[in-house]
């Protein structure tokens, strides 16, 4: 498991470095890479933020915790060797989705991507939505973003 950084008031952090498998031939971050970036931070959220890994999620309670939409802002690129920070706070709980809050920041602190992700806990065998548990939620609460918090893309 990643160190965890220090984040945000609401905030779980991690650290992410930019590897070769992660560049194009121009030597930035492929954007398709970024979504993986981004469901590792849900994964290890899940599993030190949450107390409970994937493995357990998935194979023991039989949940998925699929991404149902994605919208993402790519603002400055990255390239081989850079060290990111992945951050995500909860803006929103609701019956059987969470939207998250999703950037990935350089060492400056300056954002390089920010995201709005919808995730909903599923029943695998059933293939359908199940509502998050309180015990759950009560876990979920910490990691609430503040309600004046924006995620604008600057100019």
């Amino acid at each position: 498991m990643p160190d965890q950084q220090p984040a945000a008031a609401g905030a779980f952090s991690m650290p992410v470095t930019v590897r070769f498998g992660d560049c194009d031939p121009a030597g930035i971050v492929f954007y398709p890479r970024y979504f993986e970036m981004f469901n590792n931070l849900v994964e290890e959220w899940c599993a030190a933020g949450l107390g409970s890994s994937f493995r357990n999620l998935v194979m023991q309670r039989g949940l998925g915790l699929p991404a149902v939409s994605i919208q993402t802002d790519f603002i400055a690129t990255s390239t081989l060797g850079d060290k990111l920070t992945a951050q995500l706070s909860v803006l929103k709980i609701g019956g059987s989705s969470l939207t998250l809050a999703v950037q990935l920041m350089g060492e400056a602190g300056d954002v390089r991507v920010r995201a709005t992700m919808v995730v909903v806990l599923i029943d695998i065998k059933k293939a359908s939505a199940v509502r998050i548990p309180d015990p759950m939620r009560e876990r979920i609460a910490p990691f609430c973003a503040p309600e004046e918090q924006t995620y604008e893309v600057p100019n």
